[in-house]
């Protein structure tokens, strides 16, 4: 075998068959034996890679590559809120990344105070040692590891503020960090200020990262990330584009929050920023459906843009290994666009995540695609494969009932499967709450096939199971599910389990229902036709509100947070409402913002008439609000949030609780 870089005597014959890429590699395999031979270090690294990869699916024939990748800057943020990753689980994402040719980690976890809330402050000892250590494994696996500081949130544009940011840079230069990145992201106010941030970036690159022969460029994350929140107008891309540096990169989630990226998006977005934008792609990123896990491939991205970014880097979940699945495609992507088959990628991406039990996550990955109804508008292919049996069952084809049937079937043995796989205990454990409803949706499935042909074919309703039998069945599955959904199975913060959600359960939802339409008409019965059920449901003419998930924990009624500024327009209402009457024994909620109860209004819809309910802080500098002990003993079936300052409330919306008697 014969390795090394350009310019080493051992690879000096083979320089001609070197790409002059960064990153780039020459592989040659024959009968004589084996050359891998780097365009630099991360070449040579990517190119045993590749050998190792085809050795380890047997795989080893003559062949000659020659490779770079298509994006200079590939791999994931760590920018979702929630519970950030552990260190276990970074070290092991930075040698996923070193195994399948990414090169950029930006470290950015919203709920790490050092990172955020405590910028200016240094990290205690035994965390600058868990960051050393991470800068450490990616050095070995060929990734930068980006540090991001977020200042935004309470900057001062003062001198002090400048130097204590560049001190910060400093300190973590020291624990061996040679990447880093600027988050202005999620905020308003002062620190939204685009020449202000130009202006501070301006000085940490001329004063820092030029300083610095062995540090990456410097990274940036607007105010103004995507183009629905843009305003020309307002001019704020036009000036950093302007204004700062040309060898700062600016990143851009696309159309919207959470969008693909295509060559009209960037053909938008590089002319205003004055240089090639760095994608921030939200997905698989989960924190806004965290009822869902996002087991599917990475799709809908132009195979025409790598000339026209920066870096593309993805946004995963607060699930580690789950989020490999998506990756892995991610990585596939931006080494080479114009060859990416994300079905096929997919596929190896799931084998990647668990040789050993492909076939049962595979199956089980099929009905957790999509994301179900959400703020952001961003769905993604699930059950097609279904879609044409779904829609003969509907009809009433007893083979079509009968397929659903063994789907079912086979989605409660994945299930089972994967709960008893002990090969990725990791895997297994973020997977536990989806694969316990995944089981129950599998009994509902047999249960709800077996009740359409009961109630269309049974003469004999002495029969065991009955239809009345199988109709209990059903309605006990549907308890145990949500029962599950309300259940401290759940991981934190998180609202529900849901999956099928696209096709397989609402084709049996729609089958539950046809099936006791049948029978209540055949027998003149009144058996209960409605399917689907949860006691609770939030209604807002806040657009980013509108689509927010409500749950049930003991009894506290709770809606999930939304993570960015919340527009709340004067007049815009957040509605709360029960199936029956609520007795009540208080309620507190976090705008986010110290002072604003002022600008709301509560009310309370008791024996049909609404009923206004006081609004208190905790504190001056508190911004949770509450109810005092006035809601206690009241009972409501809504309760109404209204903005009555007559202008718009920028506020965040961080969290929302009912407590019931």
């Amino acid at each position: 075998m014969v390795i090394g870089v350009r310019g080493d005597k051992a690879v000096k014959k083979y320089r001609k068959f070197i790409p002059e890429k960064k990153e780039g590699y020459y592989l040659k395999v024959d009968q004589s034996g084996i050359v891998i031979a780097g365009n630099d270090e991360n070449g040579l690294f990517y190119g045993v890679q590749t050998l190792l990869g085809m050795m380890a699916e047997g795989k080893l024939e003559t062949c000659t590559v020659t490779d770079w990748p298509d994006v200079p800057f590939r791999g994931t943020v760590e920018g979702f809120y929630g519970t950030p990753w552990s260190h276990k689980a970074r070290i092991s994402q930075l040698e996923f990344y070193g195994r399948y040719k990414m090169n950029a980690y930006i470290y950015g976890p919203k709920d790490d105070p050092w990172h955020r809330n405590q910028w200016r402050e240094e990290y205690p000892e035994a965390e600058a040692k868990r960051i050393h250590e991470l800068v450490e494994v990616a050095k070995q696996n060929g990734v930068n590891f980006y540090w991001a500081i977020h200042p935004g949130v309470d900057i001062k544009w003062t001198t002090e503020d400048r130097d204590a940011l560049v001190a910060k840079f400093e300190k973590m230069y020291a624990l061996g960090v040679r990447s880093f990145a600027v988050f202005f992201d999620d905020i308003w106010g002062e620190g939204t200020k685009a020449d202000k941030q130009a202006e501070l970036l301006n000085y940490v690159d001329d004063n820092f990262i030029q300083k610095k022969p062995d540090v990456s460029p410097l990274v940036m994350c607007p105010t103004e990330y995507n183009k629905a929140w843009s305003n020309d107008e307002r001019g704020y891309l036009r000036t950093l584009g302007s204004k700062m540096n040309k060898g700062i990169d600016i990143m851009w989630t696309g159309n919207t929050v959470v969008h693909c990226i295509d060559k009209e998006t960037m053909e938008w977005i590089n002319p205003r920023i004055e240089r090639k934008a760095y994608i921030w792609l939200n997905f698989p990123v989960s924190d806004f459906v965290r009822d869902h896990i996002l087991l599917g491939p990475a799709y809908g991205n132009g195979l025409d843009i790598a000339d026209d970014v920066s870096g593309f880097v993805s946004n995963p979940m607060e699930h580690a290994e789950a989020s490999k699945i998506s990756l892995y495609g991610i990585a596939d992507y931006t080494w080479n666009m114009k060859a990416y088959d994300y079905q096929k990628d997919w596929e190896r991406g799931l084998k990647a995540v668990l040789p050993g039990n492909y076939e049962a996550l595979r199956t089980f990955a099929l009905y957790n695609k999509d994301l179900g109804p959400n703020g952001h508008g961003f769905r993604r292919e699930e059950g097609d494969e279904l879609k044409d049996i779904a829609a003969k069952a509907i009809a009433g084809d007893h083979v079509a009932w009968t397929t659903m049937m063994n789907k079912s079937v086979q989605l409660k043995v994945a299930s089972d499967i994967l709960l008893n796989d002990e090969s990725n205990p990791e895997l297994q454990r973020e997977l536990r709450p989806w694969l316990l409803q995944g089981k129950l949706l599998g009994d509902f499935g047999q249960v709800v096939c077996m009740m359409s042909f009961k109630a269309k074919t049974s003469k004999n309703s002495a029969d065991f199971p009955s239809f009345q039998n199988l109709y209990d069945q059903a309605r006990s599955i549907q308890k145990q599910m949500y029962d599950l959904e309300n259940s401290d199975v759940r991981h934190a913060l998180q609202p529900g389990i849901k999956l099928g959600t696209k096709v397989m359960l609402p084709t049996l939802n729609t089958l539950f229902t046809n099936a006791v339409k049948v029978y209540n008409a055949k027998n003149y019965t009144k058996l209960n036709e409605v399917a689907a059920y949860n006691p609770y449901k939030v209604t807002s003419t806040v657009k980013q509100l509108a689509l927010l998930p409500v749950s049930l924990r003991g009894n506290d009624i709770t809606i999930a947070p939304a993570l960015e500024v919340i527009n709340w327009q004067a007049g815009g209402e957040l509605v709360l409402e029960g199936d029956r009457a609520m007795t009540l024994q208080g309620m507190d909620f976090n705008l986010g913002v110290a002072g604003v109860a002022k600008h709301f209004k509560l009310e309370l819809l008791v024996d049909g008439q609404w009923k206004q309910v006081s609004l208190l802080h905790y504190s001056e500098k508190d911004p949770v609000i509450h109810t005092g002990n006035e809601l206690a003993g009241m009972t409501a079936t809504k309760l109404r949030l209204t903005n009555i300052s007559g202008v718009e409330q920028k506020v965040y919306f961080k969290g929302f609780k009912v407590v019931k008697r």
